[in-house]
């Protein structure tokens, strides 16, 4: 079946369908990992967007459960320039196009990704749909009511559509009890903070550090999201509260953020965002360069910060962009980037023991 990325510039892309069929409009983005095609597709993040990949070859060791971040598919789409429809792995237990098909998200293949890659970096991020449901591209570019919906997108509520709606503890047995705010949590993220013998009460994103109090949490863990970190208000509000309890708090893509907006710096959306298992990260105090995992498409004004509470630890050796911030006045980092990245690369799990070693009053 022919499928059709219809861009709101009113570029057209025609490939063949896989997964669902039907219409899905969202942000076109783009990422230039490898591998990790399962944990992209379940990260929360990507809440509202339709993914490119960069790399050709997309499938080729099937889905398996197990590497799931959370429990369905987050993004609004999936774009790869080949699909594998005959997966080889032992721990394969299904097809992307099936596992697309299950979850109704469509996907487009046979296009040029290459391309399509070159234009979101000149251009920057722009809206777009995938559709199923038309004869030919012109016939969609001349569907009016289409190309207003494109062009009217935005990703909005993000963190409320993808929060878990009640509390739910892990490892009970755990020394440390850490309170995980989910504003689109990956699992990897519980999983690290279980590894090294924390008790985690994953909380609603919205909670209060006024219930964080009644838990008797010793560290408070922010996690990645998706959307504006601008747009959360009042999570913004709640983190003053929260910071001001003065526990040991450690915050990851999105969580990073919404830290620096609460601290008074203030975030800017990125031309294309960064998206991809390759970026290297620049750590000041151990004098290092990681290569690291991200997904976001925003980013800490650098100059926003005040320097008589804060400090940039980390930035992109890319762009130059802020990629960590410590705080002096409280027991507080955050980092862009993901040191739980299951897909890898795990240059920078040692966070988390620094996180850990704050709790048992190591800094």
């Amino acid at each position: 079946m022919k499928a059709y990325l219809v861009l709101a510039n009113g570029m057209v892309f025609e490939g063949e369908n896989f997964g669902a069929a039907g219409t899905s409009v969202g942000e076109v983005v783009f990422n230039t990992g490898m591998v990790g095609y399962e944990e992209t597709l379940t990260d929360p993040s990507y809440y509202g967007q339709i993914i490119t990949q960069t790399y050709p070859l997309v499938g080729n060791y099937g889905v398996n459960g197990e590497d799931a971040e959370s429990c369905r598919i987050h993004a609004f789409g999936y774009i790869v320039r080949e699909v594998c429809d005959a997966p080889s792995n032992f721990r394969c237990k299904e097809t992307l196009d099936a596992f697309l098909k299950q979850q109704n998200i469509i996907g487009l293949q046979g296009v040029d990704t290459r391309r399509l890659t070159r234009i979101i970096r000149e251009s920057g991020v722009m809206n777009g749909a995938l559709t199923t449901e038309y004869d030919s591209a012109e016939a969609a570019l001349a569907d009016a009511a289409l190309m207003e919906r494109i062009r009217a997108y935005a990703v909005t509520d993000a963190v409320d559509s993808v929060t878990v709606d009640h509390e739910e503890t892990y490892h009970e047995e755990g020394e440390f009890h850490v309170a995980l705010m989910d504003f689109g949590y990956k699992r990897n993220i519980l999983r690290s903070l279980v590894q090294r013998g924390c008790k985690v009460t994953l909380v609603p994103g919205r909670t209060t550090a006024q219930r964080l109090k009644e838990l008797n949490v010793d560290g408070i863990m922010l996690s990645n999201g998706p959307g504006d970190p601008a747009e959360n208000v009042q999570i913004i509000e709640n983190l003053k509260d929260i910071l001001a309890m003065n526990k040991p708090v450690f915050g990851i893509c999105l969580g990073h953020q919404l830290t620096a907006l609460a601290m008074g710096a203030k975030t800017a959306k990125l031309k294309y965002g960064h998206r991809g298992v390759n970026q290297p990260v620049t750590d000041f105090a151990k004098n290092r360069t990681f290569i690291t995992s991200q997904n976001h498409g925003y980013a800490v004004v650098a100059d926003t910060v005040d320097t008589s509470i804060a400090e940039v630890s980390h930035v992109n050796a890319n762009d130059g962009t802020v990629e960590g911030v410590r705080y002096k006045n409280m027991p507080c980092f955050t980092v862009q980037f993901h040191p739980e990245a299951c897909g890898g690369p795990r240059d920078t799990a040692y966070l988390f023991d620094e996180f850990v070693s704050m709790m048992k009053g190591g800094h």
